[in-house]
């Protein structure tokens, strides 16, 4: 049997010896440094906040992304016509607009829209400020993520064999069992890599709720650094923060792809 060649070996992680040094000296110096611990431990709190607008937001934006994704190969032209119209404009409109469009346009007209229903029923009527600026924050990314991981979910989707599908109908199978059963186990093969990778863009992008003052990493960093004048510190200890979650959630989701090729091959 002949060697594997060079360009079948993997390559030695360099990099993450590299980014684990960097990360073993500002870890080092968060220890040994009061003014780095002080930093680390006043960010430390937004990370909480991070992690659960991550979590929620990226939740709600797959179960809307799968249904988008399915409404998109529906048989019906108006689903199709409508699930392309909301994924096309979601995704030509940048982030952070979306994130002051949903907090101060959509929130009070979806405030108002609630209590025109709720008024005549004899209720309370809603206040926009009683939806929070972390909910709208929520429902921002979730609206934006949607329309990107529908196209995941759509290309995951159509990515399994016509054959396992006309399989499954010959077996007596409904459209939903066949969905249930057999294309969505074996799109979510295909469907697992790119939604990691949008899970951890999440993480990132969630730091554009600091424009709305939730509590989050990036927020209470600007809030430490313009009080203290430590610019530098500061970011530093925020970009640790993030490369702590993004890295870590890199190689998990690697090794996780590396088991379910082992387990398929």
């Amino acid at each position: 049997m002949s060697a594997p060649s060079r360009q079948d070996r993997p390559d030695f992680p360099w990099w993450l010896v590299i980014l684990g040094a960097a990360g073993l000296w500002l870890g080092w110096r968060v220890h040994a440094d009061d003014l780095h611990a002080q930093i680390f431990a006043t960010l430390w709190r937004g990370v909480g906040v991070t992690l659960f607008v991550t979590a929620v937001a990226f939740s709600a934006a797959c179960a809307m992304g799968l249904v988008l994704a399915v409404a998109s190969l529906s048989r019906l032209a108006l689903l199709r016509q409508g699930a392309r119209l909301y994924i096309e404009v979601v995704r030509g409109i940048p982030i952070l607009v979306l994130l002051l469009y949903v907090a101060f346009v959509f929130a009070p007209a979806l405030v108002a829209a609630a209590n025109a229903v709720l008024e005549p029923l004899g209720f309370e009527p809603l206040r926009t400020r009683d939806l929070s600026f972390l909910w709208r924050a929520i429902i921002a990314l979730a609206i934006g993520y949607s329309a990107f991981i529908a196209e995941v979910f759509r290309a995951g989707i159509q990515s399994v064999d016509r054959g396992q599908i006309e399989a499954a109908e010959a077996l007596g199978l409904n459209r939903w069992q066949r969905f249930r059963l057999v294309v969505l186990p074996q799109a979510l093969r295909t469907i697992l890599p790119p939604l990691g990778n949008d899970f951890i863009a999440m993480v990132k992008d969630s730091s554009l709720v600091s424009v709305l003052g939730v509590a989050d990493v990036t927020q209470l960093g600007k809030v430490y650094a313009a009080g203290s004048f430590r610019y530098f510190e500061t970011y530093n200890i925020v970009a640790y923060i993030y490369l702590l979650m993004t890295i870590g959630l890199s190689l998990a989701l690697r090794r996780i792809e590396r088991r379910l090729r082992a387990r398929h091959s």
